[in-house]
């Protein structure tokens, strides 16, 4: 008897637990939508900015190739209704764009629950990386330095001594970059690309820059500062309300005007030192 009533009370609570995860995913999902609603009315998001009323630019080094654009809410347009820097390039340039971006997500290789139950996927860049068909045709990787692994203020770790894939500490935000690095090379023997985010306030993140540069120099990697160019985030203050939505999250107007040209740019002079 004694039992019966354990497994009913065990039973109990377990129905319980679901329940409330249920409540908290279906609050979740709603919170989502509803910024996602808020997000799309911004001035930066009318229709004037969207990439098809814009006009295509002069055929470049860039025409033709296939580009992986790796990274998470700012690879994928969050606050732009899911309209990035890579359908600029897509419309734009010519580029066969492989889009493989997640919000929340981050580049040390742990599972984010956050993003799990509000975008539907959680994994790593490493891990969503390693899911791609290594037989796809890919002609550069472009890898977000992701604002997420500041935010949660994950490890930043050390640069290895090692060019070994083995050899990198994929629970550090360096060991999981020079991860990135290594099997892209080793996959497609491409030219691997690290952009930033403008410039917001962040000793996390202004740490994960520098470091940046520690593994430009150890891989030759191409990197696109735009935290650190001072020149670039040189903009009144209407003109950053219009171009971000916050501090981390550009707007259609802020992608097409403001990112896209410095990232177009630094990205074809790239290229054209690999041909």
């Amino acid at each position: 008897m004694g039992v019966f009533f354990v497994k009913k009370r065990i039973l109990k609570t377990v129905l319980i637990v679901i329940g409330v995860l249920a409540l908290l995913f279906l609050a979740l999902q709603g919170f989502v939508r509803f910024e996602e609603i808020k997000r799309a009315k911004a001035p930066g998001n009318v229709a004037a900015y969207d990439v098809v009323n814009q006009e295509t630019h002069t055929p470049s080094v860039l025409t033709g190739k296939t580009i992986l654009f790796l990274g998470s809410s700012v690879t994928d347009g969050a606050a732009a209704t899911g309209q990035s820097f890579v359908e600029l390039f897509e419309q734009l340039d010519g580029v066969h764009a492989i889009k493989e971006a997640k919000s929340g997500t981050t580049l040390v290789d742990k599972l984010t629950f956050y993003a799990m139950l509000a975008f539907g996927n959680g994994d790593s860049y490493i891990k969503r990386l390693k899911d791609i068909d290594p037989a796809t045709p890919v002609d550069c990787v472009v890898c977000q330095l992701s604002t997420n692994d500041a935010t949660m203020k994950l490890p930043l770790g050390e640069v290895s001594l090692s060019e070994n894939l083995s050899a990198f500490d994929t629970k550090t935000v360096t060991g999981a970059m020079e991860y990135i690095i290594r099997y892209c090379r080793d996959t497609w023997s491409c030219p691997v690309v690290f952009y930033t985010g403008a410039y917001y306030e962040s000793d996390a993140y202004a740490a994960m820059v520098k470091r940046l540069y520690n593994l430009k120099e150890k891989w030759d990697i191409g990197v696109i500062d735009l935290y650190t160019d001072a020149d670039f985030n040189a903009i009144d203050k209407e003109t950053y309300d219009l171009y971000m939505y916050d501090k981390i999250h550009p707007t259609k107007a802020g992608y097409l005007n403001w990112w896209m040209p410095k990232m177009e740019a630094e990205l074809t002079k790239l290229l054209e030192t690999e041909e």
